[in-house]
C-alpha cells in the first residue's frame, strides 16, 4: 500500500471527510508555465514531448513544484488511443490535431486493432512509472483517457471542429459502424486505463470533451453506455472521475454511473448539480476566464464557488482547462485561495 504525504485529493474523491478542499487544474501541466515551454522547445514537437517518458514526467511534476496543486495528472493526449489503434495523427501548430486518414467504412473499423497498452502505449506507462518514482509519494497521480464518443469524433472527422457534423452524420446514417467503432475504442480504453493503474495511477479521469454537441437522446445511446463500461471496469481498482463538458442534460444519468467523481463545467449550476448528482463527489467548476480578473476578484469568485459546494464531497478545479495565456500568478492565487479557505 502506497503511503502518500498528501492524500487529500484521494480522500475527497472517495467521499471521506477532509480538513480542506483539495485543488488541481485541468491542463495544469501546460503552456501557462515558462518552465513547460522550455521543455516543449527542447522536445521540438508536442508529439515528441508526449512520447518521450522522461520529458513527459518532467512536465507532469512541474505544477506540483511550481503551483502547489494537490494532484499531478500525467502529461499525455487523448489522441494517443486512436494512434495506438492504427490511426496516427499529427499536431499542426495553430490548427491542432489532424488525422491524415479517417474511418469511413465498416471495413476501416475492422482494420483497427484493440491496442495492447504495454506495446503501443508503453511510452505513457513508462512516463507514469518515472513520475511515480520522482514524485516519491508527495501527491497522487491522475491517469486519464478520452471518452469513446470524443475519440470517435476525431477518428471520423479527422480534425477538431465546432460542430463535428461529419462525425454526427455517422451516428444517424451509420449507427452500426458508430457502435462498432465505439466498442473498439472502449475495449482499448479499458485495457489502457487498467495498465495506467498497474503502472501507478491513483485515480483515472475520463474526458468527454465533445459531450455537449449531442442531443440528450444521442448522448444516452452513443456516449453514456460506453463511459459506463469503462467506469465499471476501473472503479473496482481506483476512483473514477467522469468529466463530460456541456452534458448538463445528462447529470441525473451521471449519478447512476459506477464512478466516484463527476466533473462540472462552469455552465452547470452548483446547487442544481448537487440535487441531480447527490451520490457523487463533484469536481469543478470555476470559469477559466475568472483567472483574467484582478487578484481580489479571483479570491472573491473562488471563495463564492467553495461556499456553494459546501466544503465536503468537492474537489476544486476550473470548469475546463486553464487557458494558455493565463498569468501563472493568477493561477497561484486561485490555488492559494482554495488552500487557505475554511468554513
Amino acid at each position: 500500500m502506497e503511503i502518500l504525504q498528501n492524500d487529500l485529493f484521494l480522500r475527497a474523491a472517495r467521499g471521506e471527510q477532509v480538513e480542506r478542499v483539495p485543488v488541481w487544474m485541468m491542463r495544469q501541466a501546460g503552456r501557462i508555465l515558462p518552465e513547460y515551454r522550455a521543455v516543449r522547445a527542447q522536445a521540438g514537437s508536442f508529439i515528441h514531448l508526449c512520447t518521450t517518458p522522461e520529458l513527459a514526467a518532467e512536465v507532469t511534476i512541474q505544477p506540483v513544484d511550481l503551483l502547489g496543486v494537490d494532484a499531478a495528472i500525467i502529461f499525455s493526449d487523448i489522441l494517443v488511443v486512436p494512434e495506438a489503434m492504427g490511426l496516427p495523427y499529427e499536431m499542426i501548430e495553430a490548427r491542432g490535431p489532424v488525422f491524415p486518414t479517417t474511418v469511413k467504412t465498416l471495413a476501416d473499423v475492422d482494420k483497427l486493432k484493440v491496442a495492447d497498452p504495454e506495446v503501443e502505449l508503453k511510452y505513457v506507462l513508462d512516463a507514469i512509472r518515472i513520475t511515480k518514482k520522482e514524485l516519491n509519494g508527495r501527491v497522487p497521480l491522475i491517469g486519464f483517457a478520452g471518452a469513446p464518443f470524443t475519440i470517435l469524433c476525431y477518428m471520423l472527422e479527422g480534425k477538431g471542429s465546432k460542430t463535428f457534423s461529419v462525425a454526427k452524420k455517422y451516428l444517424y446514417a451509420e449507427p452500426e459502424l458508430s457502435h462498432r467503432l465505439l466498442q473498439k475504442i472502449t475495449d482499448t480504453t479499458i485495457a489502457y486505463l487498467k495498465a495506467q493503474v498497474a503502472a501507478g495511477a491513483n485515480l483515472v479521469q475520463i474526458f468527454d470533451s465533445w459531450a455537449g454537441i449531442l442531443s440528450p437522446q444521442q448522448y444516452r445511446e452513443f456516449s453514456l453506455p460506453y463511459i459506463a463500461q469503462i467506469s465499471e471496469a476501473l472503479q473496482a481498482l481506483v476512483p473514477v472521475t467522469v468529466f463530460a463538458k456541456g452534458a448538463f442534460f445528462a447529470r441525473r444519468e451521471m449519478n447512476a454511473l459506477n464512478c466516484s467523481v463527476v466533473g462540472l463545467d462552469w455552465n452547470m449550476d452548483i446547487a442544481e448539480s448537487r440535487e441531480m448528482i447527490p451520490d457523487k463527489v463533484l469536481q469543478g467548476n470555476l470559469d477559466p476566464c475568472v483567472l483574467y480578473s484582478d487578484f481580489d476578484e479571483i479570491k472573491q469568485q473562488t471563495q463564492d464557488m467553495l461556499r456553494q459546494f459546501g466544503g465536503q464531497k468537492h474537489i476544486a478545479n476550473l470548469g475546463h482547462g486553464v487557458y494558455p495565456d493565463t498569468d501563472p500568478d493568477k493561477v497561484r492565487c486561485f490555488i492559494q485561495t482554495v488552500k487557505e479557505f475554511r468554513f
